[in-house]
C-alpha cells in the first residue's frame, strides 16, 4: 500500500516542500533488511528508522516485517536532520492501515521522535509554517515546544503535540485538541523594547554617548578605543536600548533567522527586541558569517536588524575580520556550495572595542604604557585599513574619574529620552529615502546618493579637504564623513549640513591615522 505525507526542508531562511512516499508490500527474505530509505538522506535521516521503530512499538502500534520503501521527494535535494521522524512514522502507520489515511495529506508534519514516542523540538518551525501557508495546507503538526513560533503565521492551523500518539489522534479525528492561536500584534506590542539595562546606568562619558546617539540615528558602525575598565563594553551593551523599536516586519525577519538556528527560547513566538550578538574572539570565520556542510546563519545574520559587538577587536584572527568587509557593504552574505547557493540577510550595526595596545595603557592620562613601539604597531596592524574605512565613528574612551563615579549629581539621561531624538532623525531619513529601495538610513546610502543628499558649501569642502590631507583618509572615509555629518544635521533638525556638523563628523574619524600603524 502507498501513502504520502508532507514535510519541509529548510534552506537558508526559507523552506521547501518535501513529499514523503511510503510503499509497503512484499515479504522480506530472512536476514535481509526490510527498510529502504531513498531520496538523498543524510546520516541523521537514515538513523531515524531506529528511532521510529522504537517509538511506534512504545506507542502501542505494530511494526510489520514487510518490505518498506521510503522516498523523500524531490530526490535531488539533500535531506538533513532528524525532523523527518514524525512524517515518516505517520506515513508508515497510514500505509499499514493502522490509522486512516483520509486526512493525512491535509497536514505538514515535522518532529524528532524519542524512543518512547515523545517529540523533541525542531529548527525552522517559522519558515516551515510560512511555506505550509503558501502551499495551502490545512494544518501542520509540530512539537509542543515549537507551536507558538509556528502559530504566528495566519491562515494555517497549528497543533502542538508532545507524543506520536497525540499526533495520531489529531489526524484520525479522535482528539478534541484545538489549534493554537497567537495574537502576534498584541504579543509584539507587549514585549517591544523590553530591556533590563539603560543608558542612565552610565556615569560620565557624555562624548561617547553622543557618538552612540549619532550611530543609532544613522545606523553607523562604531569602534571604541580605550583602556581596560573605561566602560566600553557597558556602553556597547546599551546601544540597542536607543535604537528605534523593531517593526513587526523586522521582528518576523529576525525571528526566521533565529528559528532556523534553533535559538528561539521555549514558548517564544517572536523576537521583539533588537538582537545583540557578542561572539568570543576565538570564533571562526564560518561561525561569524555562516556556512557549514548544511549552511547555517552565522553571528552577523543572527545580529540582523540589531547589533554585532566585537570585543577586543585585535584579538580576532585577521582572516575572520576580513570576511566582514563584503557583508558590511551589501548587508547580506551569500554562502555558495557546489550544488546550492544561499543568501542570509545581514543588516547589522557593528560596534567594536579594543585597547590601544597589548597592556591597555597607551596614551592613558595617568598610567604608563609598558609596550615597545614595535609591539604597539604589530598590535594595531591586526586591523586592516579597508575594515577600518568601513567603520564610520572612531571614539576614544577615557576613564571616568572617581569624583564623577562617587558624585550624587542627577542621573544620566535615560534611554527612552535619547531614543525619541533618534526616532525623529530616523523619521527624517525614512521620508528622504521613501522612493529608494533598500535604503532606510544614512549609513545605507550608496556613493552616488551621498553626493546628492549630502551637499555642502565651499567652506565645508575646504574643511574636509584639509582633514583628508592631514589624516590621509581614503575616498570611502570621505563618504563616511558626509554620511555622519548628514546624520548629525538630522539630529539637529537641520536641512543643511553646517560646519559644526562636519567638524563633529571629522572629530569622530580622528583615529584613522593618528594612533594607528596603518
Amino acid at each position: 500500500m502507498l501513502c504520502k505525507t508532507f514535510a519541509s526542508a529548510v534552506h537558508g531562511v526559507t523552506a521547501r516542500p518535501i513529499t514523503i512516499e511510503i510503499n509497503i508490500g512484499g515479504n522480506v527474505m530472512l536476514g535481509k533488511n526490510f527498510y529502504h530509505l531513498v531520496g538523498l538522506p543524510d546520516v541523521a535521516v537514515r538513523e531515524g528508522f531506529h528511532r521510529i521503530e522504537a517509538a511506534i512499538k512504545n506507542s502501542k502500534f505494530r511494526m510489520l516485517r514487510k518490505k518498506t520503501v521510503v522516498n523523500l521527494a524531490p530526490a535531488d535535494i539533500r535531506k538533513e536532520g532528524s525532523a523527518y521522524d514524525l512524517p515518516i512514522a505517520i506515513g508508515y502507520l497510514a500505509a499499514t492501515g493502522q490509522i486512516p489515511e483520509d486526512n493525512v495529506s491535509d497536514y505538514v508534519f515535522m518532529g524528532e521522535l524519542s524512543l518512547d514516542g515523545s517529540l523533541r523540538p525542531i529548527k525552522g518551525a517559522l519558515p516551515i509554517a510560512i511555506q505550509a501557508r503558501k502551499d495551502k495546507f490545512k494544518a501542520m503538526i509540530v512539537p509542543i515546544q515549537n507551536v507558538k513560533e509556528a502559530a504566528i503565521v495566519n491562515d494555517v492551523e497549528v497543533y502542538g503535540v508532545s507524543t506520536l500518539k497525540e499526533a495520531v489522534e489529531i489526524v484520525s479525528g479522535f482528539s478534541d485538541a484545538k489549534p493554537v492561536e497567537v495574537d502576534t500584534r498584541g504579543e509584539f506590542r507587549h514585549n517591544q523594547s523590553n530591556y533590563l539595562i539603560d543608558f542612565s546606568d552610565v556615569k560620565g562619558q557624555e562624548n561617547i554617548k553622543r557618538a552612540l546617539e549619532i550611530a543609532a540615528a544613522g545606523g553607523h558602525n562604531v569602534i571604541l578605543i580605550g583602556p581596560p575598565g573605561a566602560g566600553k563594553t557597558m556602553l556597547a551593551k546599551r546601544l540597542p536600548t536607543i535604537l528605534p523599536p523593531l517593526s513587526l516586519h523586522e521582528a518576523l525577519e529576525t525571528t526566521k533567522i533565529h528559528s532556523v538556528a534553533g535559538l528561539l527560547p521555549a514558548d517564544t513566538s517572536l523576537v521583539t527586541v533588537r538582537p545583540f550578538r557578542s561572539p568570543h574572539h576565538t570564533t571562526s570565520d564560518v561561525a561569524l558569517v555562516g556556512g557549514g556542510t548544511n549552511p547555517q546563519p552565522g553571528e552577523i545574520s543572527l545580529a540582523h536588524h540589531g547589533v554585532l559587538f566585537l570585543d577586543e577587536l585585535p584579538e580576532f584572527k585577521r582572516s575572520v575580520l576580513e570576511v566582514l568587509r563584503q557583508p558590511m557593504e551589501e548587508r547580506r552574505v551569500t554562502i555558495s556550495r557546489a550544488k546550492i547557493s544561499i543568501d542570509f540577510p545581514a543588516s547589522f550595526m557593528l560596534i567594536a572595542s579594543m585597547n590601544p595596545c597589548p597592556c591597555g595603557y597607551y596614551n592613558h592620562p595617568e598610567k604608563d604604557c609598558v609596550c615597545d613601539p614595535h609591539i604597539i604597531n604589530r598590535y594595531l596592524n591586526k586591523i586592516s585599513g579597508p575594515l577600518l574605512d568601513r567603520i564610520d565613528l572612531h571614539v576614544e574612551v577615557t576613564p571616568v574619574s572617581y569624583e564623577k563615579l562617587a558624585s550624587d549629581e542627577r542621573p544620566s539621561e535615560k534611554s527612552e529620552d535619547i531614543v525619541k531624538r533618534v526616532m525623529r532623525a530616523r523619521a527624517i531619513q525614512e521620508k528622504r529615502f521613501e522612493t529608494m529601495p533598500n535604503v532606510y538610513c544614512n549609513a545605507q546610502m550608496p556613493g552616488r546618493l551621498v553626493r546628492r543628499v549630502c551637499k555642502i558649501n565651499a567652506e565645508g569642502q575646504d574643511l574636509i579637504k584639509k582633514a583628508m590631507e592631514k589624516l590621509q583618509l581614503s575616498a570611502r572615509a570621505y563618504d563616511r564623513i558626509l554620511k555622519v555629518a548628514r546624520t548629525t544635521a538630522d539630529l539637529a533638525g537641520s536641512d543643511d549640513i553646517k560646519m559644526e556638523h562636519i567638524s563633529q563628523a571629522i572629530h569622530f574619524r580622528s583615529l584613522d591615522r593618528q594612533n594607528w600603524a596603518g
